[in-house]
């Protein structure tokens, strides 16, 4: 089998080549169909996230070491199993959980692995998906992905669950009659506007600076997109939702956390998903005042992904834009990703000889 592997922190990736691992146990090896490129690996990959004010959270002080394997958006088809692996067969086609715990934690026994605090995520902890085989560690952790194209249904492991698990904690309520505001409109945001639409939201507005990915949200459901660079960008929101009770920030940079928190009403929420990173002040004496939350959302249990695949095949959700990539291109999918050259969602497909956009 052969890798593309982080040998080094922001240098190229360097394809490796292996043995196949032979699946003992509970583990299920899979030829890997499709890998989305997600922002979390190019955090894993330069080796930090910005805390603001010069401070940095390396990645190595969460316990990721070298050479890794990134990608953890991964859907493939098995093609081995361990005599334990129950209810797996090969040629089946399946979507990867990769935010697998300890497994032994009290966190974990509750269903809450992607909280733990020994974690094995696959592809940041784990070899992940930049390959053309991935060994997940047990068949519970697969999902079947029926007639869904493996490339469509590879963001769903991140994207798709962390928008997912994020709007699940709006109140339902505001959920069903209320305009809810995303923040961002790259691979998570146009994913959580699709989802917000197919579960009943009445109205979505984007903000976004980018004109292309403006137009990729309104594709998606969005009913407005908004240059978030505009001088009066929270004034049109306001004009056209009135009270903002919802807000889910899909880059987490300090400008885009002011923002959210600026429009919300009186008893407002705001969900954090993304982690470009930065620092703020903040008043805490407005945050009681306000009665506003501010909650962070970290991508999502096995169960909610469980749900989310559910709701794609029984309600069709809009699908984003993807582009299909060769498995040699990750470090090109990588740098395009970090410069802000892309719409949608990049997915590496080792068996894709072209790219090609789906």
């Amino acid at each position: 089998m052969i890798s593309y592997d982080v040998t080094d922190f922001g240098q190229p990736l360097v394809p490796i080549e292996r043995p196949a691992p032979e699946p003992q146990g509970a583990q299920v090896l899979l030829r890997v169909l499709a890998a989305g490129v997600c922002h979390t690996d190019v955090h894993t990959w330069e080796g930090y996230y910005d805390l603001g004010g010069d401070k940095r959270l390396r990645v190595e002080q969460r316990g990721v070491t070298l050479p890794l394997t990134l990608g953890h958006e991964t859907a493939g088809v098995v093609v081995a199993a361990g005599p334990d692996a129950n209810g797996v067969v090969a040629g089946q086609r399946f979507l990867v959980y990769p935010w697998i715990g300890c497994g032994d934690c009290k966190v974990c026994r509750r269903g809450r692995e992607n909280l733990c605090a020994a974690p094995r995520f696959l592809g940041i902890f784990r070899p992940g998906g930049y390959s053309d085989h991935i060994l997940v560690p047990d068949a519970r952790y697969l999902i079947d992905i029926g007639d869904l194209r493996p490339e469509q249904a590879a963001p769903y492991a991140c994207s798709g669950l962390t928008s997912y698990s994020a709007i699940r904690k709006i109140a339902p309520e505001v959920l069903q009659a209320e305009t809810v505001v995303v923040v961002g409109a790259g691979g998570l945001g146009l994913m959580c506007v699709s989802l917000l639409r197919a579960l009943g939201c009445p109205q979505v507005i984007v903000l976004e600076p980018d004109g292309a990915r403006r137009g990729a949200a309104l594709a998606a459901g969005a009913s407005l997109a908004v240059d978030a660079h505009a001088a009066n960008a929270l004034d049109e929101v306001r004009c056209a939702a009135g009270e903002i009770w919802a807000v889910i920030d899909c880059v987490g940079a300090a400008g885009t956390v002011k923002q959210g928190m600026d429009l919300l009403a009186k008893g407002g929420q705001l969900i954090l998903i993304g982690l470009f990173g930065g620092e703020l002040p903040l008043s805490p004496a407005l945050v009681p005042m306000r009665a506003i939350s501010i909650e962070g959302s970290y991508i999502g249990t096995l169960a909610e992904l469980q749900e989310l695949m559910t709701l794609v095949r029984e309600r069709g959700p809009r699908a984003i834009p993807i582009s299909c990539r060769c498995l040699q291109d990750a470090q090109a999918a990588l740098l395009d990703l970090a410069a802000g050259r892309v719409v949608g969602r990049q997915v590496l497909c080792p068996e894709q000889p072209n790219a090609k956009q789906a």
